[in-house]
Order: structure tokens, then sequence, then C-alpha cells
């Protein structure tokens, strides 16, 4: 499949489901709010919050880690929500079924399963950037276990929710995916850069202040990262020939 079309598609239902999409991205806005409001260190970049670790190794206590694990698992209940929540909507405009209260009951289950493959990532990385900052080898090392575990990530909460895998299940088969087409990968990864520098031009352009850095972070949660999910689940259901267009 074409790279226009894939991603014509993928903006075409994304126009489409505006409104329903809109609606369930407010929880990434949530999502991403969570860290800033829970005074722990953080800083805004690309569209994202993220912790210092060297902050939080220098005041380590009960009280600080309290605050970081109970915001970070609140934020990343609310960010699997939101994915499973497009992702769900995606899938039933495709198949061209109908979206009935049951599904939405299911959606639960779900969320469940995306939160404990996030859980899983957030801290595996976690615990690799803390345990390796006295060696001052932690940025490399995160990265190098996070570019690791991507292929194990990036699409499971898709075949969590179309192939309504399980936690295990869904692992294996988003890395089984990853590798097998990994040219989707690469065009999601550069619409990405792409979308997310645009936005943080546009902000540096127009103002430059801390406050549009947060307007930032709004707007990538409201549109791009959404759009983002959209084209991946566009691409994962590539998988079914009756599917394509």
């Amino acid at each position: 499949m074409a790279l226009k079309n894939i991603l014509a598609y993928a903006y075409e239902t994304y126009l489409q489901n505006i409104k329903y999409i809109l609606l369930f991205s407010l929880s990434f806005v949530i999502a991403f709010i969570i860290p800033v409001f829970a005074s722990f260190p953080t800083y805004n970049d690309a569209g994202a919050i993220f912790i210092r670790t060297a902050s939080v190794y220098s005041n380590f206590n009960l009280l600080d880690i309290a605050v970081i694990v109970i915001s970070t698992l609140f934020s990343l209940l609310f960010l699997s929500f939101a994915v499973v929540a497009i992702t769900t909507i995606i899938k039933h405009k495709r198949t061209s079924t109908r979206i009935t209260k049951e599904i939405i009951g299911g959606l639960e289950a779900y969320t469940g399963r995306v939160f404990a493959v996030v859980l899983i990532f957030t801290f595996a990385l976690m615990a690799v950037d803390v345990l390796s900052y006295p060696t001052h080898y932690s940025g490399l090392l995160t990265a190098i276990i996070g570019l690791a575990l991507t292929p194990f990530l990036i699409y499971a909460p898709y075949s969590i929710v179309i192939d309504e895998n399980r936690v295990g299940r869904s692992i294996k088969a988003s890395a089984r995916f990853f590798f097998k087409r990994f040219d989707y990968f690469l065009i999601w990864l550069l619409t990405a850069i792409i979308l997310l520098s645009i936005v943080d031009f546009v902000s540096i352009a127009v103002s430059g202040t801390m406050a549009s850095r947060y307007l930032v972070l709004v707007v990538d949660s409201l549109f791009i990262l959404p759009f983002l999910v959209v084209l991946q689940a566009e691409m994962y259901m590539r998988r079914f020939a009756m599917l394509k267009r």
C-alpha cells in the first residue's frame, strides 16, 4: 500500500470521527497534565512530559517515590484509555459495525490490558534510568533499552483492541508486526517528527514563552497524538486484505 494512500485514509478516518476522537483525546491532555501538577521534577519537550532523573535521585525519599508512582499510574491510565477508545472507534469504522453498549462496556477490559503493557514499559525504563544514574550513562542505557523494547510495545495496544489479545499475546504480535512491516513504523515515526516539529516551530515563532510550551502540549494531545493513534491503528489493520483500499 502506497504511503500516500495510508496517510490519506488515516486523515479521512480522523476527520470523519473528529467529534468522538476529540472527546476521548481529553484523556491525553489529563494524562500529560497530571505530572505537571503533581509537584515532582518534570520538563516539557516535543509535546510530552518527562521526569528529571537527576532530581529524583538526589531527592530520594518515600514521599517523592509515592508522588511519582501514584501520578505515573494515573497518567498511564488516562493515556491507555484514550488509545483504547480511539482505536475502538477506528476498528468499528473500518469493519462497518456499530459501537454497542456491550462494546463500550468492554473498554474497561481493554484499558486494563493496555495499561499493563505501558506500565511494564514505563517502569522498566524508570528502573534502568534511576539504577544506572551513578554510572553517568543513564541516558544512553535508557535510550538503548527503550529502543530494544519498542517493537514489543508499539503495536501491542492495537493487538489488544483489534485482535482482542491478552497482554502476552499482544506483546508477541506487536514484535512480529513491527519487524514484518518495519516500513510502516518508519512512516509513522517520520510523520510524528514532522507534525510535532511543525507545532513546536509555530509555538516558538509566535511566542517562545513557558505558557506556549504547555499550549503546545494541549494542541499535541488534542490533535497530533490522536491522529498518530489513528494512523497506527490503520496500519495495523492493513494486515487484513479485505480492509485494504
